[in-house]
């Protein structure tokens, strides 16, 4: 089968009025400028919780972009901005797995509440297209790989991922429960430029500290897929052109894995590096850490796509963004004194009963 991209070929979303929520994250501002070169008018909603200003800076300076300020709790201010649109992208989660256990509510109210105010503002505004980002986290400990998307569910191992499939519960409901269409993608961790939350990030921003130490959680050997963030918007994009079903669900990642340790090797590489690695012990770096993720693609791939990148080059892009953009180490502290893109002050109003 031939290899399929949607950048730079014609494209059916030209004339979509598309509703980005986290449109100032990592994939979310690098979908909003896709979206835009492709010819769509695109509404971007962010808290900057976690979002980025600067990623924003292509999109600020474009006449078809919008970017309203607000919180996807404020259901009224939600309901408002994605007035006019025709199509979500439901991007905007709190992605922070490895500290689920510490703040239980974030997982239930910035994904699953979230989600649900997502669906209930689409009915409101008779949007029926949703776009959702899920995760491979949802499998748990899979007993089988690659794992497809029909497998057998065992017990959910982190908040994130329980949180994010009753997401995925709430939207096959709502497509059936009132005539949505819905793409749902369970991706693997993804990469490459913005990149700005992961163990790549922080193993770099441990050797910027102490150049010549890593500590590891965990005993290295976890094996995971990666995708490069450009290959994971082809796969998108190509999936809501030509999947037809009422939910439409794909895993997306590469067809290998590699382990923690192949990243440290590929990273200290990168940096010219080699530090004393450090193991905190186990199989798992933390509570839900899953040792052995591998989604099986199989049904992404049948529509005609393949990634372009491997996991090495994936790191190597990685590294190169953010060694030229150091800022994003003090990304908290840029968050609270930078100046951002012009906003549509929110319009707060009930939801429908």
């Amino acid at each position: 089968m031939t290899e399929t991209s949607m950048s730079g070929q014609p494209n059916e979303f030209t004339g979509m009025r598309a509703f980005v929520t986290g449109c100032a994250g990592f994939i979310g501002s690098t979908l909003t400028d896709r979206l835009l070169s492709s010819g769509c008018t695109v509404v971007g909603i962010d808290n900057f919780s976690t979002g980025q200003p600067r990623f924003l800076d292509s999109a600020a300076k474009h006449p078809r972009f919008r970017l309203v300020e607000a919180d996807l709790l404020n259901a009224g201010a939600l309901q408002a901005a994605m007035r006019g649109t025709d199509c979500v992208f439901h991007l905007a989660a709190n992605a922070d797995v490895r500290l689920g256990t510490e703040h239980p509510r974030k997982d239930l109210e910035q994904n699953t509440v979230a989600t649900f105010n997502v669906l209930e503002s689409m009915r409101a505004n008779g949007i029926r297209r949703i776009a959702f980002t899920s995760t491979a986290s949802v499998y748990g400990e899979a007993t089988v790989f690659p794992t497809p998307e029909d497998a057998p569910f065992p017990v959910q191992t982190s908040l994130y991922g329980a949180s994010k499939l009753a997401c995925e519960g709430l939207i096959a409901a709502y497509c059936e429960g009132f005539a949505f269409q819905s793409w749902i993608f369970r991706l693997v961790s993804i990469l490459g430029e913005r990149y700005s939350h992961g163990h790549v990030f922080d193993f770099c921003k441990q050797l910027r500290s102490h150049p010549t130490t890593l500590t590891v959680l965990g005993n290295g050997r976890q094996r995971k897929s990666y995708l490069y963030v450009q290959d994971c918007l082809d796969a998108v994009l190509l999936a809501m052109s030509r999947a037809t079903a009422r939910v439409n669900l794909f895993n997306l990642g590469v067809d290998s894995t590699c382990e923690v340790n192949d990243s440290i090797g590929w990273i200290s590489a990168a940096l010219d590096l080699s530090p004393q690695v450090t193991y905190t012990g186990g199989d798992r770096g933390w509570a839900g850490d899953n040792p052995f993720i591998y989604p099986d693609t199989t049904r992404i791939r049948a529509l005609g796509w393949r990634p372009k990148l491997g996991i090495d080059e994936c790191i190597r892009r990685t590294i190169a963004f953010l060694h030229d953009n150091p800022w994003i180490f003090e990304r908290k502290d840029s968050n609270s004194g930078a100046q951002r893109p012009p906003v549509v002050e929110p319009i707060c109003m009930g939801m429908p009963r």
